[in-house]
């Protein structure tokens, strides 16, 4: 057995352990700035997401496809390739990318006349972030990385197990 397959559940979760903390990161980020009317560029804050993608050029339903399994019998008539016990996945590789970017969306108008920033109406430009959505993407982002503790964990028990056979 290759040493990168039995490590590859451990790599997988750590990319979406990665990929969480980038998420939590700008989730904390946006819910501190969640007032701010000017920032250096002289705008409101502008909320930041963070785009998660795979890099594998390949889907799926071609990678499932490709997928051949060889089993070890004691009976050779079973099976038609060599019985080396090992599973191909037909040249599946690939990772995940996630990279922060800006929100677009356009910012939103208060009415507070009293405001240093508001315009000559009374309308202050506030920051496109909403409290309650971040809070939703919070919990959304702590359970997703909970899961991959939780798949580090199992990675680790089958491990473990595996080598007091």
């Amino acid at each position: 057995m290759k040493l990168d397959k039995l490590f590859s559940g451990f790599n997988i979760s750590a990319m979406g352990l990665t990929a969480q903390r980038k998420r939590m990161n700008a989730i904390a980020n946006n819910m501190a700035n969640a007032e701010t009317t000017k920032t250096e560029d002289g705008q409101p804050y502008r909320r930041k997401i963070v785009v998660v993608k795979g890099t594998s050029d390949r889907s799926f339903s071609s990678t499932l496809s490709t997928m051949t399994m060889k089993l070890a019998t004691t009976n050779e008539g079973h099976i038609s390739d060599a019985a080396d016990g090992t599973a191909s996945e037909g040249g599946a590789s690939g990772s995940v990318q996630s990279s922060e970017e800006v929100d677009s969306s356009p910012f939103k108008m208060v009415y507070d006349p009293g405001h240093p920033d508001a315009n000559k109406d009374g309308y202050v430009k506030m920051p496109n972030v909403n409290v309650v959505t971040e809070m939703v993407d919070m919990i959304s982002a702590t359970r997703s990385y909970e899961a991959n503790v939780t798949a580090i964990d199992g990675a680790k028990t089958m491990a473990k197990d595996a080598l007091e056979i």
